[in-house]
């Protein structure tokens, strides 16, 4: 919902467009650092008691926010936000192994009903997120999750499976094993480049940048001596296969978010739009994907998971490339074109590079390398946002659309040339799971 907040966001505060991203940034920098840790709170503490408490944290986080009354108590509150759902991801998939055994369903599928789940909430997203803006106020997106996060607490409470009894575990060991140290030097080492690069004007910052390299290297030393790393580079440097998708995926994200961040914006700026009409012209870049997975599930199954992959990289190409033509028209007919042609490849790639994922991981390594492929979306995310805001910051405007346009057509050609490394190493396996 906050792709159509932010221009909104920007008004009310008076920030400029540089400024407002930090209100998404702040979010996927958050979540980069939570789900790890979130992760080993789940396995410590029962992944039933965690979400029901994450669903607390949303709502109180919600409930606070709109009475802030400054911007940066606007982004403190979707960090809150950030750790509360951070909860969730970590929290369902450990929850998949009692839920198979008491419903007969199997893990595979299970699997492919979050996925649609979270392609639909994507969808509904940036349409009800307008409505609300539109007539309500940005307030209206926090406020909307109270209720959401409270029938979600009273629906796992309901159903979800009770957790097993656990052995007690000091909570000094706990957070001993959860590689703070680790989290925060990530997170120094982002935050310090990232406003380096959003403040170069009217004059940078140079002093960040060997702050960001003392960080960067500290992490790196931290990371291959500690026996519980928070990013395992010791897995990354074994495994170049994974190294490979990690750095596909991200840069696919790179493209996926400049579109789903950058549109809602030049179409509220440029277009002339209103937040909930925005909202609507956004719809089929995710609604599409409800449709595309199971055609995209049986291509892996019968084509291969390579082939697929590579022909939806390929679409991916001419998908962001269309965009240029929103700096010619923004007619309404012409943006949910548009939306939908890059949708298709969203799903293709989406699906394809989990699968790849999991082919390329051993399966002792399988926790840990899902955890660093969540790392690489958000650092996508991240990254994407960061470039809007530099793009952006002289004004949103068909020159500058074209511009960012242009970086994520080239971005989509390097995530294509990549892709032609990656060649999965169980493809039966790949192909069932994919079926599931």
């Amino acid at each position: 919902m906050i792709a159509v907040a932010l221009v909104s966001l920007q008004r009310d505060f008076d920030v400029d467009v540089t400024t407002v991203t930090w209100v998404i940034t702040s979010f996927y920098l958050a979540s980069a650092a939570g789900q790890p840790l979130m992760g080993r709170l789940a396995d410590r503490f029962g992944p039933r008691r965690l979400f029901l408490f994450g669903m607390v944290v949303v709502a109180i986080a919600c409930a606070l926010t709109p009475f802030s009354g400054s911007f940066l108590a606007v982004c403190l509150g979707r960090v809150a936000l950030a750790i509360g759902t951070a909860t969730a991801f970590p929290s369902a998939i450990a929850m998949l192994g009692p839920l198979s055994a008491s419903s007969g369903v199997q893990t595979p599928r299970l699997l492919g009903r979050i996925q649609i789940a979270n392609t639909s909430g994507a969808a509904i997203g940036p349409v009800l997120g307008g409505a609300l803006v539109t007539f309500l106020g940005w307030q209206a997106i926090f406020w909307i999750n109270v209720p959401l996060a409270a029938l979600t607490f009273f629906g796992v409470w309901l159903f979800a499976p009770r957790d097993a009894a656990r052995d007690k575990v000091p909570l000094r060991r706990t957070l001993a094993e959860s590689d703070i140290p680790g989290i925060l030097l990530f997170v120094a080492t982002l935050t310090s480049l990232l406003v380096f690069l959003l403040d170069l004007h009217p004059v940078p910052l140079w002093w960040l940048l060997p702050l960001a390299s003392a960080a960067g290297g500290l992490f790196a030393w931290r990371e291959l001596r500690t026996a519980h790393p928070f990013l395992d580079l010791r897995l990354l440097a074994a495994n170049r296969r994974l190294l490979m998708i990690y750095l596909s995926f991200a840069i696919f994200n790179v493209v996926y978010y400049s579109a789903f961040f950058g549109l809602p914006q030049y179409l509220q700026t440029h277009g002339g739009y209103t937040a909930g009409v925005a909202g609507l012209l956004m719809f089929p870049l995710a609604a599409v994907t409800i449709v595309v997975t199971p055609l995209a599930a049986r291509s892996i199954g019968s084509a291969g998971l390579r082939p697929t992959l590579l022909a939806g990289a390929g679409a991916l190409v001419v998908g962001a490339a269309l965009l240029a033509v929103a700096a010619a028209t923004t007619a309404p007919w012409v943006v949910l074109l548009l939306t939908a042609a890059l949708g298709i490849p969203y799903c293709v790639v989406s699906l394809s590079m989990n699968q790849a994922l999991y082919s390329a991981a051993r399966p002792e390594d399988s926790g840990v390398a899902a955890g660093i492929f969540q790392t690489s979306r958000y650092v996508g995310a991240i990254v994407a946002t960061t470039v809007l805001g530099l793009l952006f910051s002289g004004g949103t405007t068909s020159s500058s659309w074209l511009t960012a346009v242009c970086v994520a057509t080239g971005l989509a050609v390097v995530h294509l040339a990549l892709l032609t490394f990656v060649r999965p190493r169980r493809g039966p396996a790949t192909a069932e799971t994919a079926a599931g």
